[in-house]
This record gives structure tokens, sequence and C-alpha cells, in this order.
């Protein structure tokens, strides 16, 4: 098997998937790095929580202004025609079902569309769901971006989530270091895999049945 792919490798595999016009919010950590891949025949019109629309990359260096950051107090750029709005006019945006995609990180994705992604459930856990549940609802479609196991090997693909849920039943696809998957019907339908991996590899890897596409 090659290596696995690098955050920025899959970043630009979401950035391909997500429809051309479309109304995107990026949760905080991994998925920001796909505002970076948007292609350049693309439209995407980015939105954060903190109330922001029409966001650019991350900010470079010269570009750095700390007044203009993302949910995750992260520099960026802003586009021609992009806005500033209050933090509620934000939110009425999101529960309003005015988002196509959100892109979330994950702790575990079931094969029913379960996402847990704000707590382990560990006691001294820090609870950290943010705006995470009403995007995991409000959105119309939840990509999640994760690693496909744990640090220690444990599958983050299962059959049902262990841990606290952010929204249930609403992943329709999962970008891992490993494997690209769509969420349908109950199962993980692999689309695409890194280089020298086959399906019978993944599915050690995974606690849930997979299915070629």
């Amino acid at each position: 098997m090659s290596e696995a792919w690098n955050n920025d490798q899959i970043a630009a595999f979401i950035a391909r998937d997500i429809p051309d016009g479309a109304y995107v919010n990026l949760g905080i950590g991994r998925p920001e790095a796909v505002a970076n891949h948007i292609p350049a025949d693309k439209e995407i019109i980015l939105q954060s929580e903190n109330g922001l629309l029409g966001m650019g990359g991350v900010a470079s260096d010269n570009e750095r202004d700390m007044e203009l950051v993302n949910a995750g107090k992260k520099p960026i750029t802003m586009l021609p025609g992009g806005a500033f709005f209050h933090h509620a006019d934000s939110f009425a945006m999101i529960r309003g079902g005015h988002l196509d995609v959100c892109v979330l990180g994950g702790f575990q994705v079931a094969a029913n569309g379960d996402v847990a992604n704000w707590s382990t459930g560990e006691p001294d856990a820090i609870p950290a769901v943010g705006g995470a549940m009403d995007l995991g609802v409000g959105a119309k479609q939840i990509f999640v971006l994760m690693t496909h196991t744990t640090k220690e090997g444990e599958p983050k693909l299962v059959k049902e989530i262990s841990y606290p849920a952010t929204a249930r039943g609403a992943c329709t696809r999962v970008y891992t270091d490993l494997a690209v998957l769509a969420v349908a019907d109950g199962t993980f339908i692999v689309e695409d895999m890194v280089d020298g991996m086959t399906l019978e590899e993944l599915q050690k890897r995974t606690a849930a049945p997979l299915k070629a596409q």
C-alpha cells in the first residue's frame, strides 16, 4: 500500500466534489483546508458561523488581519462581494436550511450516517460542540473529513457510534486518509482508495461492512 493521503490531498478531493454554486460551511480544524483547494472554474460560497459569507482561502503572512478570522480564529481572506453580518443572522442561515454542504471533522461516523465529532465522552473531555449540532441538522449534506482510524488503530467508521452524537443520519460522504466513501442505505460505499489498497485491507480497518461502488 502506498502512503496515506495527507490532509491537503483529502481537502482537494472534497473541493472537487462540492457542486458548483454551493453554499458551504467548513468546520474548525482539518476541514478549513478545503478553502485553499477550490478549483478556479468553480464558484463555491463559503460561510462561517461567526458571520462571514464569501470567504477565500487561509491568509498568507502578508495578508494576515487578526480582525478578519473564521470560526476557528484563523486569519482568512475575503472574496470580492463577501459580507460580514451578525452572529445571530449566521445561525438563522444555518438553521433555516440555506447551506448546501457542511464539511465537519469527526471522531466516528456510523453506516446509517450518524456523526460524532465533539466529544469522546471521557470524563475529562472539554465540551466543544460549538455550532456543529446546528450545522448537522441545518445543512442539506454533511461531508466528514477524518483519519480512517484513531492513533491507536481503532476504526472510526463503525456500525453504531459509541460517542455522543452530533447529528443523526446526517452524513452523506466520508473522506479519510485511506478512502472516499458515500453513505447510503445504511452502507459505506467505497468510491476511491489510496494506491495499492484493496477492499479487503480497507475492511480490516473499518468496523462496518463496506461495499464497492
